[in-house]
């Protein structure tokens, strides 16, 4: 049991003998005992930093899709992920077109998803769907922040598949791979 004695204590010097007075006693122990309730309380309904993921859906390696619809090459964007943290798209099928190297970030990436994904609404009637390429030179950031620009943009439909040869010219004819 825990207490606080306030009394004078010890013997004053002078002749005078003084009366003894009452020491006040003020037990802690409840103050003790809300101390650790209020920590255990806090600590129990406290919420810590969740962890940040991010839901992808990935097919069966094992199953074969047999329903693929065939998606048309003028509402197709194709990024692909090369070196120095640099990023190429174009739009339709590889070589028809030429494409553009851009960077990461608001004024790169995010505005020509933006833009690109507008024009194709008004001139199909349709959604974008963007095929992300990563090359070997990628890192896995350059994925990350891809994934997170198609969350941003609300790009409807995307997915990761393998770099075709061609495309791997066109990185190295540009430099980035």
């Amino acid at each position: 049991m825990a207490e606080l004695d306030t009394s004078g204590g010890g013997k004053h010097k002078g002749g005078k003998v003084r009366s003894k007075k009452a020491s006040t006693r003020v037990d802690l122990t409840a103050m003790v005992d809300l101390a650790f309730l209020l920590i255990t309380f806090f600590m129990l309904t406290t919420t810590l930093s969740k962890p940040k993921a991010m839901d992808l859906v990935m097919p069966d390696k094992d199953e074969k899709t047999k329903d693929q619809l065939p998606v048309a090459a003028s509402r197709s964007m194709t990024l692909l992920l090369g070196a120095n943290n640099k990023v190429e798209w174009f739009i339709g099928e590889p070589g028809k077109s030429q494409p553009t190297t851009d960077n990461y970030g608001r004024n790169g990436l995010r505005k020509t998803l933006i833009e690109k994904g507008r024009e194709i609404q008004q001139s199909t009637g349709k959604y974008m769907v963007v095929l992300i390429k990563p090359s070997d030179k990628s890192n896995y950031k350059n994925v990350v922040d891809v994934i997170d620009e198609m969350n941003i943009t609300g790009v409807q439909s995307y997915a990761i598949v393998d770099i075709m040869p061609a495309e791997l010219e066109l990185l190295k004819r540009d430099g980035n791979y």
